[in-house]
């Protein structure tokens, strides 16, 4: 039988869950993670919560999300979206780890600057492999974010903790995705390696014909082939290139096209589908956003 999956909702439920107390604040909570003790119980219980989640933790939690496991021999920055499924693969005592865990409703920033840029944190939906290392400097500018917050919904909650709260979340936000920039240069060997696999799959889909037999190729197509999420393997591959994976494609398609368009005994139209467009006007769109000119166009000047 199929099990149950249990969806968390609030600050609140999720207090009432794990037995933490009436949260201090409604729509946040920070979790000191060596005072969580997981039984039994609790293992293997599926979850999907609708909150943001930003953890530290120094060690393995045999914390599941998605398909994936977090299981880390040195302290990590994770960060967690709504809507994901969650579970823990063992008990965890008190004291057995240290760190410490924030939650969030998306409702604390719907009014915010935070609110109108979340979705630019692409981090939020990296797989478990693709953390964030911190050095012993940078965990503690982050947890000096965390207390920031902390000290805000525990002492002074009034007509600014809003603004306020929101307002480090940012900060602690920013300064990650600077982390990741600083962990994508530490790894930048690594980095080619992935670039380089990223183009040789590209190519290879081409020759295959496999953009008139199956569309364009998305993103999702080369994460699974490069065993990275989209959103980590695309800011890779711009942090490396200065193109995201769709820019990338779309460059491709269009060096492409030139190339046939050279030939005459090829239509506009037959290029278009040779190239995975369904619909000839939106590569005839394409093409001149990228190039200034019309297929047509192009053709009658080469």
């Amino acid at each position: 039988m199929k099990q149950d999956i249990k969806n968390i909702r609030s600050i609140g439920q999720l207090h009432e869950i794990f037995g933490f107390g009436k949260p201090t604040h409604p729509l946040i909570s920070i979790i000191d993670v060596s005072k969580w003790k997981i039984s039994e119980q609790f293992v293997g219980v599926k979850y999907t919560s609708e909150l943001y989640t930003i953890g530290l933790k120094d060690k393995s939690c045999g914390l599941h999300y998605g398909r994936n496991t977090y299981d880390f021999d040195e302290g990590v920055l994770f960060f967690t979206a709504p809507d994901q499924v969650q579970s823990v693969s063992k008990t965890q005592e008190l004291n057995e780890i240290q760190g410490w865990m924030l939650f969030f409703h998306p409702d604390l920033i719907r009014n915010t600057t935070l609110g109108r840029s979340i979705e630019n944190y692409g981090f939020f939906t990296y797989e478990v492999r693709e953390a964030l290392h911190l050095s012993d400097a940078e965990q503690k500018t982050i947890t000096d974010c965390k207390t920031m917050i902390q000290n805000e919904i525990l002492e002074r909650i009034d007509n600014h903790s809003q603004t306020v709260i929101a307002s480090s979340l940012e900060l602690l936000l920013n300064l990650s995705k600077r982390y990741y920039e600083r962990q994508f240069n530490t790894r930048s060997a690594q980095n080619s390696d992935v670039v380089s696999h990223f183009h040789t799959l590209l190519n290879s889909y081409y020759k295959h014909g496999k953009f008139a037999e199956t569309g364009i190729p998305s993103v999702e197509y080369f994460s699974d082939k490069i065993h990275l999420s989209g959103n980590y393997l695309s800011d890779l591959l711009k942090k490396e290139t200065g193109y995201a994976i769709k820019d990338h494609v779309n460059n491709f398609v269009i060096e492409k096209a030139k190339t046939l368009l050279l030939s005459e005994s090829e239509t506009v139209s037959g290029i278009a589908y040779t190239l995975g467009f369904n619909y000839p006007h939106y590569f005839n769109r394409l093409f001149k956003s990228k190039t200034g000119l019309t297929p047509q166009e192009y053709r009658k000047l080469n």
